[in-house]
């Protein structure tokens, strides 16, 4: 599984998606320009002592991931698309985009894939949910489509035993 930040503006949000990837074994692409340096201590902080753990590759431009990806099936998040994310079947390999925080993807690369819009429901007139929170959302549905392979699905307490 991937997930891809399209232009990422905020530390924080990057550094809790690098750790939700780490988390669930996706490799993170960053598409550049970033709001931030990657050793931004915030960034850090976010990802805690995952960071290192991290399969993270950056772009130098739309372009640039297009062409060093070019078999990749890409599902974009965006507040304007008409089928809901989880109206999607996706694939184990498939790469999750989501844009910056102050714009999201830009119009022009969106209307190149309308098939594969996806948005998460929201009420009212809310212009949209946190990047970090977005990620989680989509990225979760698509693990539990694929059934959550090779990821821990039981867990033990510290202290005490369960009944």
């Amino acid at each position: 599984m991937n997930v891809v930040l399209y232009e990422p503006e905020m530390p924080l949000n990057t550094g809790n998606i690098g750790r939700t990837c780490v988390a669930t074994n996706t490799r993170l692409h960053l598409i550049e320009p970033l709001g931030f340096h990657l050793s931004d201590r915030a960034v850090r902080r976010a990802g805690l002592d995952y960071w290192d753990k991290l399969d993270v590759t950056r772009y130098d431009d739309w372009k640039d991931f297009l062409a060093r990806n070019p078999e990749a099936k890409i599902y974009m998040a965006t507040t304007k698309a008409k089928r809901v994310y989880t109206d999607v079947a996706y694939e184990p390999d498939c790469y999750l985009m989501f844009g910056k925080e102050s714009a999201g993807i830009p119009e022009e690369i969106l209307v190149e894939y309308p098939e594969n819009c996806v948005r998460i429901p929201m009420w009212g007139d809310i212009r949209s949910l946190n990047l970090a929170n977005s990620v989680a959302i989509v990225l979760y549905e698509a693990l539990r489509q694929n059934g959550f392979e090779q990821m821990t699905m039981e867990g033990n307490l510290h202290r005490l035993k369960w009944k």
